[in-house]
C-alpha cells in the first residue's frame, strides 16, 4: 500500500473544465437567520460548481476503471481534492482516496463516501461521452462502463467538497471524504471495498462520528428517498456443486444426471421462499444466476456448478434460509443418488440507516429534494457495502432519482444496464444534499437526535 499525506492548494485544469477554489467566507449563526444564510451559501456555491461537476462526471464516465484498478480515477480525485486545499491520502485499500477538510473551529468529525469502480459492461447508451474502454475481468476481455452511476457519485462528492471548502474557516469540525474502490466487489483472489477501507483506517484517521452516502436510482430526477432501519438487503453468495456419474446421453440409466438434479434443486430453492419463509416479517430472495455443466449434447456430465445470491433483511431469517438451502440441495441430490456440496459466503450486511440519525437529518434532505422527499421509502433487495461502515458508526444512505424528464421510471434502463443513463439535472441536488448533511451535522441544525441507541443487525 502506498499512502501519501499532502496538503496543497492551487488551481487544477482537468480535462474539459477548470476548477477554482471558492472564496472563503464566514458562518455566523444567529438563530434561524444564521441557518438560512448557511443554506443560501451552500445553494449558491453548488450552482456555481455545476459546470465543473458535470464536466468531471463526463470525463470519469468516458474513462471507467474496474474495481481495484481505478488508477486514473484516483489521480483525478486526489488532484481535485489537493486543489481545494484538503489533506489527501492515496493508496488506501489499493486505489482509494481519503480527503480531510478541517474546519476553523473544533467540533465533530463526519464522513461523506462515494464509490469509484465501474462494471464489466459494454455501453450501449447514446451519449457523446460514451465509454469505449476495454479491460480484463476474471480472465476475459470485457467492455467497461459506469453502468451504476459511480461516476455521478464521485462528481457530486467532489462538488460537495468544493462547496464545503468555501465555508471551511467557520465549520465547527472536520469533514472526511471517502472515495472507495471496488464497491461492486474485488477481483477474484483480491481484497477490496469498504472492508479494506475500514481496515486501512478510513474511519479512524481522523475518527469519524457519523457517515453519509448516496446512490443514484431510476426514479424521478431530483427526488430523494430514504428509510430508517433496514433499507437495502444483506447479500450472500451461493455456490452449489452437484456431482453425478457421467454417461452417454442416450443411456441415462447407466449414470446419474446432475443436470436434471440441478434443475430440481433450482425449483426446490424457490419453494424455500414461497412456502417455508414468513415473508410478512421481511422480504427474501434466492436467485440462481449461473449454471454450468457438460460440454457436448450427447454426454451427461459428471457435475454441474450453480452460482447464486441470497438476499435478506432479518438475521434470523437469513440463518434459517441458509439452513434450508443446504437441506434442500443435499436432500434432492441424495434422492437421485447424486451428491450436492453447498457453500454460502456472507457478503454485505443489511444497509441499516440509524433511526436517530435519519430523524435528525430529515430536514436537510427535505430542503434540498427538488422533486420531493420520501422519508419512508420501500426497501430494496439490492445491496451496498456502505453497510460495513454503518456497523462501525451511525450512517445514513439515501437514493437520488436520475430518470430523465419525460421518461417513464417504470421502463427506463435500470442500474447495471448497458443503456443506463443519468440525468445530469439531478447532480446539483446530490451536491446540495451531501454538503448540507455534513454542514448541518456539524453545526447542529436539524431535529435533535434521540438519546437511545438504535439496534443494528449484525
Amino acid at each position: 500500500m502506498n499512502v501519501q499525506l499532502q496538503r496543497v492548494s492551487g488551481v487544477l485544469a482537468l480535462g474539459l473544465t477548470l476548477f477554482l477554489v471558492p472564496a472563503r467566507g464566514a458562518i455566523r449563526h444567529g438563530g434561524q437567520a444564521g441557518i438560512d444564510s448557511l443554506y443560501r451559501r451552500i445553494d449558491e456555491a453548488a450552482a456555481k460548481a455545476m459546470p465543473g461537476v458535470i464536466a468531471c462526471r463526463r470525463d470519469l464516465h468516458q474513462h471507467p476503471e474496474l474495481g481495484n484498478r481505478e488508477v486514473r480515477t484516483a489521480k483525478v480525485v486526489a488532484d481535485r481534492l489537493r486543489t481545494l486545499g484538503l489533506e489527501v491520502r492515496t493508496g488506501v485499500a489499493h486505489t482509494g482516496v481519503v480527503g480531510v477538510l478541517r474546519g476553523g473551529r473544533p467540533g465533530d468529525i463526519v464522513a461523506l463516501r462515494s464509490d469509484m469502480d465501474a462494471l464489466p459492461v459494454t455501453e450501449e447508451a447514446d451519449v457523446p461521452f460514451k465509454s469505449t474502454a476495454r479491460a480484463e475481468y476474471n480472465g476475459r476481455e470485457v467492455g467497461v462502463m459506469h453502468a451504476c452511476g459511480h461516476d455521478a457519485h464521485m462528481a457530486m462528492l467532489l462538488g460537495a467538497a468544493e462547496v464545503l471548502a468555501g465555508i471551511e474557516a467557520d465549520l465547527p469540525g472536520t469533514v472526511v471524504f471517502l472515495f472507495q474502490p471496488a464497491e461492486e466487489g474485488a477481483p477474484a483472489g483480491e481484497e477490496g471495498g469498504a472492508q479494506l477501507m475500514i481496515r486501512h483506517g478510513a474511519l479512524d484517521n481522523p475518527k469519524v462520528a457519523a457517515i453519509f452516502g448516496l446512490h443514484v436510482f431510476p426514479f424521478e430526477t431530483g427526488a430523494i428517498r430514504v428509510r430508517p432501519g433496514g433499507f437495502m438487503a444483506a447479500a450472500d453468495t451461493l455456490r452449489i456443486r452437484v456431482r453425478g456419474r457421467q454417461t452417454h446421453g442416450a443411456l441415462p440409466w447407466d449414470g446419474v444426471d446432475p443436470i436434471v438434479v440441478s434443475s430440481q434443486i433450482v425449483l426446490g430453492l424457490q419453494a424455500i421462499v414461497s412456502r417455508q419463509t414468513n415473508l410478512t416479517t421481511a422480504p427474501a430472495i434466492i436467485t440462481i444466476g449461473r449454471i454450468e455443466g457438460g460440454n457436448r449434447s450427447n454426454i451427461i456430465p459428471d457435475e454441474v456448478v450453480m452460482d447464486g445470491t441470497i438476499r435478506t433483511f432479518d438475521p434470523g431469517m437469513q440463518k434459517q434460509i441458509h439452513e434450508r438451502v443446504r437441506r434442500t440441495a443435499t436432500s434432492i441430490a441424495q434422492a437421485a443418488a447424486a451428491s450436492a456440496e453447498v457453500a454460502i459466503e456472507a457478503g454485505n450486511p443489511v444497509t441499516f440507516n440509524d433511526p436517530a440519525l435519519a430523524a435528525r437529518m430529515a430536514p436537510s434532505l427535505t430542503r434540498v429534494a427538488a422533486a420531493g422527499f420520501d422519508p419512508n421509502a420501500a426497501v430494496t433487495t439490492t445491496s451496498e457495502d456502505f453497510s460495513l461502515y454503518q456497523q462501525r458508526v451511525p450512517g445514513l444512505f439515501f437514493f437520488l432519482g436520475v430518470t430523465p424528464k419525460g421518461a417513464d421510471p417504470a421502463t427506463v434502463a435500470a442500474n447495471h444496464s448497458p443503456r443506463f443513463i443519468v440525468d445530469e439535472d439531478a447532480l446539483v441536488t446530490g451536491v446540495r444534499a451531501l454538503a448540507s448533511l455534513a454542514a448541518d451535522y456539524l453545526v447542529g441544525a436539524g431535529a435533535a437526535p434521540s438519546d437511545a441507541p438504535a439496534p443494528r443487525p449484525r
